[in-house]
C-alpha cells in the first residue's frame, strides 16, 4: 500500500520534547447529529474530556443549516433518533426539518454537551505529531489545540455544491443556493427558477409552486419518486406511543425494517433479492396517476435503475408540474445571464430569482477530507485517497493515520437510518478507546492487512449491488466517486451492528510510545 506526501498539507510542529500532555483527551469535529451523538455516547462510555469543535452558529448539522421551504426528512421519524433518546413528539411520521433542529438542542441541553463545546469555530488543519501521539488542530485566528484522539463527524451533506454553469456570478436578481437559504427573500408573485430536481428540490418545488408566479425547473436527470407513507400525528396517537409499555421500540422496529427493506436490502442485495425491480413498478405507477400530460411524463421518467441515485419519497412533487404556473425544462442550460437562464436552443428564461438545488460536495477533493489531514510522518490524507481510492477499515480509521476516527468514512454509512451509523460507529470508536486505557496504550492504529482485506471484501460485493448490476449510466448520481466506485458499505444493519462489537482487536495495534509522560490529571 502506497502512502504519499502533499505539497501545502498540514505541516507538523516541530521536534517535541516528548512531555508534552494534550489539552483534551478528544477532540470531536463537527456539531450535526454525528458530533452530538458521538459525544454523548464517549460521556456515557467514560471518556468526559472532550472538545466538540462547530463551525456553524448552532447544532444540528444539516438540520442548522437547511432551512428551505418544506425541508423535512426522508425516512419515518421514530427511525430518525437515538436508541437512548427516543421522543414520541413529533407532529408527523416523517417529521419537519424544525423538530429535527430542535431535537439536536434538545439532546445537546440534556447531555451537557453544549457546556463542552465551541461554536463559530473553524478548523483549518490537523496534523499528527509522532513524537507525542497526539494531534494538532489548527484553528482560525492561528489557534492551536492538540487532543489524543481525534473522532471526524463532518458528514458530507454540508457543503453546498455551486453549478459549473457560465455565468452564474452575473445574474442580476436574487440567488441562493437551497442550503443556506435567504428567508429575507420574498417569493410571492415573482418568477423563480430551480436548477436541479433532487431531494432538496423535490421538497421546495411543491412548498412554493402557490406562492410564485412562474416557477421554470431546470432538469438534468429525473428522478425516482415514490409515495410516501406520511400523515400527522395526533396527539391522542402521540400519547399512547409515550404511555404503553414497548409501543416506542415497536415504532422503531417498524420504521428501522420499512427503512432497510427500501435501501440497504434493495441496493447492496440485488443481485439476490430484486426489490429494486418492484420499487419500480410502484414509482412509475405513482408518475402515471400523478402527472396528466404524457409528455410530461415522459420527461419524469427515469431512464436508469431505481437505487442507482438517491430516490425520494413525496405525494406532492409530481403533481405539481400539473399547475399552470410550473414549467419542466429538460433543454440542456448553456448559461446564466444577467435576465435569467440561456438554454441550449438560444431560448432566454427570464427570471427574478434563481434557486441552485444542485446538491453537496460528496466523494469531491476539498471534501474529503473537508481540510487537509497530516498523519503519521507527515501522510496526506487526500493524497492517500487519490492514490489508492477511498478506503477506510469499518468507515472508521486509515493506516497511517493513528488516533482519527470518522463517523462517516469510505465504506462505513450502509444507507439505513443515519443514527444507526453514529452509534455503531461510535461503540467501534469507544471499543478502541476501552483497549487502550486498559492497555495503557497512546497509539491506536489500524493495521494495513486489516484495511486492505476490508477494501478487497467490500469489493468482491460490488458485483451484487445494483450500482453494478442495475441500469445506472446517465444517473449522475453522487454515490459514484471518480473511480467509479460506490464507498458505502456493502452490508445489511444488523452486520454493521455486530460488526461494531465484535471486529477482531488485532485488526489494530495498540502502542505507548510516551510512557515517559506524566499522567494526565483528571479533568
Amino acid at each position: 500500500m502506497t502512502h504519499a506526501v502533499r505539497s501545502g498539507a498540514a505541516t507538523p510542529t516541530p521536534a517535541s520534547t516528548g512531555a508534552r500532555i494534550p489539552d483534551h483527551e478528544i477532540v470531536i469535529i463537527g456539531g450535526g447529529l454525528s458530533g452530538i451523538g458521538a459525544a454523548i455516547m464517549l460521556d456515557r462510555a467514560g471518556f468526559s474530556d472532550y472538545l466538540l469543535l462547530e463551525e456553524g452558529d448552532g447544532f444540528g448539522g444539516a438540520w442548522h443549516w437547511n432551512t428551505y421551504p418544506g425541508v423535512g426528512v426522508d425516512i419515518p421519524s421514530f427511525a430518525y433518533q437515538f436508541s437512548f433518546e427516543q421522543i414520541t413528539g413529533w407532529s408527523r411520521v416523517y417529521a419537519p426539518g424544525v423538530e429535527l433542529k430542535a431535537y439536536a438542542e434538545h439532546c445537546v441541553d440534556k447531555y451537557d454537551v453544549r457546556r463542552r463545546s465551541r461554536l463559530r469555530t473553524t478548523v483549518l488543519a490537523a496534523a499528527y505529531d509522532d513524537a507525542d501521539d497526539l494531534w494538532e488542530i489548527r484553528l482560525d485566528g492561528d489557534e492551536v489545540i492538540s487532543a489524543r484522539y481525534v473522532v471526524a463527524a463532518t458528514g458530507v451533506l454540508t457543503k453546498p455544491k455551486e453549478p459549473e454553469i457560465p455565468g452564474v456570478g452575473e445574474f442580476a436578481g436574487e440567488v441562493m443556493h437551497t442550503a443556506r437559504w435567504d428567508h429575507s427573500v420574498d417569493l410571492n408573485g415573482k418568477r423563480v427558477a430551480i436548477i436541479g430536481t433532487g431531494a432538496s428540490a423535490v421538497q421546495i418545488i411543491p412548498s412554493i409552486a402557490s406562492e410564485v408566479e412562474q416557477l421554470t425547473v431546470f432538469q438534468r436527470t429525473p428522478i425516482w419518486c415514490l409515495p410516501k407513507p406520511d400523515g400527522a400525528l395526533p396527539w391522542p396517537l402521540r400519547t399512547a406511543l409515550s404511555i404503553i409499555p414497548a409501543s416506542k421500540a415497536l415504532a422503531r422496529l417498524v420504521s428501522q425494517t420499512y427503512v432497510e427493506i427500501t435501501f440497504p436490502l434493495a441496493a447492496h442485495f440485488h443481485g439476490y433479492v430484486p426489490t429494486a425491480s418492484f420499487g419500480e413498478k410502484l414509482g412509475l405507477l405513482h408518475l402515471r396517476r400523478s402527472v396528466k400530460n404524457p409528455d410530461l411524463r415522459r420527461k419524469l421518467t427515469p431512464h436508469y435503475s431505481l437505487g442507482c441515485k438517491r430516490p425520494s419519497f413525496s405525494n406532492t412533487y409530481l403533481r405539481t408540474f400539473n399547475r399552470p404556473n410550473v414549467h419542466l425544462q429538460t433543454d440542456s442550460i448553456e448559461a446564466i445571464t444577467p435576465k435569467g437562464v440561456r438554454t441550449a436552443d438560444g431560448t432566454e428564461h427570464e427570471v427574478d430569482v434563481l434557486i441552485l438545488a444542485t446538491g453537496f460536495k460528496v466523494f469531491d477533493k476539498g471534501n474529503m477530507p473537508p481540510f487537509p489531514v497530516s498523519g503519521a510522518d507527515g501522510q496526506d490524507l487526500e493524497t492517500f485517497w487519490t492514490e489508492n481510492r477511498f478506503q477506510a477499515y469499518q468507515g472508521i480509521s486509515v493506516p497511517a493515520f493513528p488516533n482519527w476516527f470518522s463517523i462517516l468514512g469510505p465504506y462505513g454509512y450502509n444507507g439505513s437510518s443515519y443514527f444507526n451509523l453514529i452509534e455503531t460507529q461510535s461503540r467501534h470508536i469507544i471499543r478502541l478507546l476501552k483497549t487502550a486505557r486498559k492497555r495503557k496504550a497512546t497509539r491506536v492504529e489500524v493495521t494495513e492487512e486489516a484495511n486492505a482485506e476490508y477494501f478487497e471484501a467490500a469489493l468482491k460485493r460490488r458485483d451484487k449491488q445494483v450500482f453494478f448490476q442495475g441500469r445506472c449510466a446517465g444517473a449522475n448520481s453522487y454515490y459514484f466517486d471518480d473511480n467509479g466506485d460506490v464507498p458505502l458499505r456493502p452490508a445489511a444493519t444488523l452486520e454493521t451492528m455486530w460488526e461494531a462489537d465484535h471486529f477482531p482487536l488485532d485488526a489494530y495495534q495498540f502502542t505507548d510510545t510516551t510512557a515517559h509522560l506524566p499522567t494526565q490529571p483528571a479533568r
